[in-house]
C-alpha cells in the first residue's frame, strides 16, 4: 500500500499519516475520506484498499456523494457509512477485524506517531531512539523476573523484529 502512495496513488497522503491510526475519526483513512468526499475524488482513498475492493468503494463513495446532497442528517449519515466501509474493507484488507470507528485523540503512544514523522521526512533515526529506549527498559525490567517471563520476552522481541508485520500488506 505504502507504494502506491509513493507512486502516487494519492496526491498528499502522507501528509495526514500523523494523525492517528487507521480505525479513528482522525485518522489517516477517515482524513482521507473526507477530502475525497467534500473533493468528489474516491482516488484519494483507493491507495487504502486492495484492487479487488475499489469496485465496493467507488459504489459506496457514489451513494455517499448522492446522499449527501439531502443535506443535514442524511450527509453526516452518509459520511459515516462511507467512513466506515472504507474502514472495515482496508482493515479486511490487512486481515484484522473491523471493531467501529475510534474516537478522535487516541493516545498512540510514541512509537506510531515518530514512524508517521519518519514518513513524511525520512528520518528514521527517532522511531529507532524510541524503540531501543523500549526495548532496553523492557529488558531490564524483565532480567529481574523469573526465567520463563524474561525469556519470552526476549523471543516475543525477537519474533517481532524479525517477522513481516502480522496481517498487513507486503
Amino acid at each position: 500500500m505504502l507504494s502506491r502512495f509513493l507512486a502516487g496513488g494519492a496526491p498528499g497522503a502522507l501528509l495526514v499519516f500523523a494523525l492517528g491510526h487507521c480505525d479513528t475519526l482522525d485518522g489517516p483513512v477517515v482524513s482521507l475520506a473526507r477530502r475525497a468526499l467534500e473533493s468528489g475524488n474516491v482516488n484519494l482513498v483507493l491507495p487504502w484498499v486492495r484492487d479487488s475492493d475499489e469496485t465496493e468503494i467507488r459504489k459506496a463513495f457514489a451513494h455517499a456523494l448522492a446522499v449527501r446532497k439531502l443535506g443535514g442528517e442524511a450527509k453526516e449519515l452518509a459520511d459515516r457509512h462511507f467512513f466506515e466501509t472504507l474502514v472495515r474493507v482496508h482493515r479486511a484488507g490487512e486481515g484484522a477485524p473491523y471493531t467501529g470507528l475510534k474516537p478522535a485523540g487516541r493516545d498512540l503512544g510514541p512509537s506510531v506517531p515518530a514512524a508517521d514523522r519518519a514518513l513524511m521526512d525520512g528520518d528514521f533515526e527517532k522511531v529507532l531512539e524510541v524503540l531501543n529506549d523500549a526495548i532496553r527498559k523492557g529488558v531490564r525490567e524483565h532480567l529481574h523476573e523469573a526465567y520463563v517471563p524474561y525469556i519470552h520476552y526476549v523471543e516475543r522481541l525477537w519474533q517481532a523484529a524479525s517477522s513481516p508485520a502480522h496481517g498487513h500488506h507486503h
